[in-house]
């Protein structure tokens, strides 16, 4: 199987540090998918309850024949089920349409500040950890003021923070921030959606190592200590996107992708604004 390192979040749950993601895979087509990256050695699947996805993953998953206890499994509390009450029943939900009883991580999926219940939502997930049927419980998209609030009103802190990431978009600011709290951070759009492929500093560090572009970008996210869950649901970029352990991205490498970082190019909504 192809190695994949497993990262140790703040509550000493281990997290594989590649994982599939299933972001705009159809229900119908998720459970090859799944079954596929398996087989490639994948061992950390990433879903969400508004992909409308979760039982074609949960197929894909008993398909491949693997323990679930092998397996690390995420999804995510749509917005607008994020009071209190809700919040529960939407997990039970999901867990009703992943033929699972319990998941390995289930975050909060955008804060949604304007609804004025992501804390509320949070004391829900706190009880779910509590009872054992979400092992771990993070947040995705929560810039640096939500997190102080849920973790004020709370005192629990969020295992891992899944954000937008990717080398012209590097969340310095918030990595740091995560670093202080002991949040890890997860890469979500981790390729740019695909508009780094063809950009032509990746394409030269790519023909340097005899890599795909997407293989450097990867490499990328490994070496920088990300979580990172690229989406595919084409066979051979599911195997080619897990073969990133044996090359690395030498000094003279990280430093020209450094350079790429820019402020402007964020490709999803800001969550601090956003009002969905």
């Amino acid at each position: 199987m192809t190695h994949n390192p497993l990262m140790t979040l703040n509550d000493s749950a281990k997290i594989p540090q590649i994982g599939l993601g299933v972001w705009q895979t159809p229900n119908d087509g998720a459970a090859d998918a799944v079954r596929t990256a398996i087989e490639a050695g994948y061992r950390h699947v990433d879903t969400a309850a508004i992909y409308e996805n979760e039982q074609g993953v949960g197929d894909g998953i008993r398909q491949s024949g693997l323990p679930r206890s092998e397996l690390f499994l995420t999804t995510k509390l749509w917005n607008d089920r994020q009071g209190y009450d809700s919040a529960l029943a939407a997990f039970d939900e999901s867990l009703k349409r992943l033929k699972t009883d319990y998941v390995d991580l289930y975050l909060i999926h955008w804060p949604s500040p304007h609804r004025g219940q992501y804390v509320e939502a949070w004391k829900a997930l706190a009880r779910l950890k509590e009872e054992g049927r979400a092992r771990s419980i993070g947040v995705s998209n929560f810039a640096a003021e939500h997190l102080d609030r849920v973790i004020a009103e709370t005192g629990v802190t969020p295992a891992l923070n899944q954000i937008e990431l990717h080398p012209d978009f590097q969340q310095k600011a918030l990595r740091e921030k995560h670093a202080s709290l002991g949040v890890a951070t997860e890469s979500w759009s981790p390729l740019g959606q695909g508009a780094l492929l063809d950009h032509p500093v990746i394409a030269a560090i790519a023909e340097k190592h005899g890599r795909s572009a997407a293989q450097v970008i990867i490499r990328w996210h490994i070496q920088s200590g990300l979580i990172v869950i690229p989406k595919s649901v084409t066979p051979s970029r599911i195997a080619e996107n897990i073969q990133v352990f044996d090359f690395v991205l030498d000094d003279s490498d990280v430093a020209k992708l450094a350079d790429l970082d820019s402020p402007a190019a964020r490709i999803g909504p800001d969550p601090i604004t956003a009002t969905f």
